[in-house]
């Protein structure tokens, strides 16, 4: 798909009007090909502001929420970022791009080699991946400045809470079963404030051994 960056374009101007305002993660969805993180027979949808199945009851995020979670986790201006649900890679593209290091946890393993064989394509090398439960997140290389989660929890697992910078750390992930709603969670030392945004659909965050 060579003219994609055109229809990139197309789509961050979207973005732009449904209020998206950080030009450096609009900048960076116009330079990233969304086409490749998913299958060949949808890459025709690839620029459209939709969600769309990647296989496994998965998604691939529709980008005004890639954007959206990305602005918010980057007002903080986090070099260190765990990612809770790889998926098809996008979203870890996306942070690859715009902060120093990434850590991403997938429980799928299928998806999770073909979001490393599109990151590595992409020649994005500062991203960690592993399959693993997401709830526990990734112990061992915390602490994070910042936590973005790619699907619904019906609690904040406190695992990911005490991965969180002391200093400032914020995670950003919807909560919720029936209802989902996009949280901002804010540590300082030993407390947490939380911002609830709006209404999102996620795909469910399964608990416990990765498949």
């Amino acid at each position: 798909m060579a003219n994609f960056q055109g229809m990139a374009r197309k789509l961050c101007e979207q973005l732009r009007a449904a209020g998206i305002q950080d030009e450096k993660v609009l900048r960076v969805i116009e330079q990233t090909p969304r086409h490749q993180f998913m299958p060949e027979s949808l890459a025709h949808k690839a620029y459209e502001n939709t969600a769309l199945p990647i296989g496994n009851g998965q998604t691939i995020s529709q980008p005004y929420i890639v954007a959206l979670m990305t602005s918010l986790l980057l007002a903080q201006n986090p070099r260190k970022v765990l990612e809770i649900g790889t998926g098809s890679g996008y979203q870890t593209a996306i942070l690859a791009s715009l902060v120093d290091e990434v850590f991403s946890v997938e429980r799928i393993s299928a998806l999770q080699y073909q979001a490393k064989r599109c990151l590595k394509k992409l020649d994005l090398h500062n991203v960690r991946t592993k399959v693993g439960d997401g709830w526990q997140g990734w112990q061992s290389k915390a602490p994070f400045d910042g936590i973005i989660v790619t699907a619904a929890a019906a609690r904040v697992p406190e695992a990911l809470l005490n991965q969180l910078s002391s200093e400032g750390g914020v995670m950003v992930m919807p909560l919720g079963e029936t209802r989902q709603r996009l949280l901002v969670i804010k540590r300082e030392g030993d407390d947490f404030t939380y911002r609830d945004l709006e209404d999102v659909r996620f795909v469910p965050l399964v608990e416990g051994d990765p498949e």
